[in-house]
């Protein structure tokens, strides 16, 4: 064998600390919260999520920040219905 770790060994190598992804499906970007940060926002799409701390630097995603999720959905719904008022 020319690689001798295991599966498990050669994942941990790619293991993310301290970074969470951002949930959106059509951003997935890395967001690196504060520790003891309890909110965070992608810094790419807008989108701000909701975190909790399963240890010291192990930050987790607990869901979406719904007041902003609703403000952005809006918006774009505003937009779609712009362009369809013009048509």
């Amino acid at each position: 064998m020319i690689d001798e770790k295991s599966t498990a060994e050669s994942l941990g190598s790619t293991r993310t600390y301290g970074q969470v992804r951002c949930m959106n499906p059509s951003c997935t970007s890395r967001i690196t919260p504060q520790p003891g940060q309890t909110m965070a926002k992608c810094p790419k799409c807008g989108s701000e999520w909701r975190i909790f701390w399963v240890k010291a630097g192990l930050p987790r995603v607990r869901g979406p920040v719904w007041e902003t999720s609703l403000k952005m959905a809006n918006a774009k719904w505003d937009t779609l219905t712009d362009k369809k008022e013009e048509k």
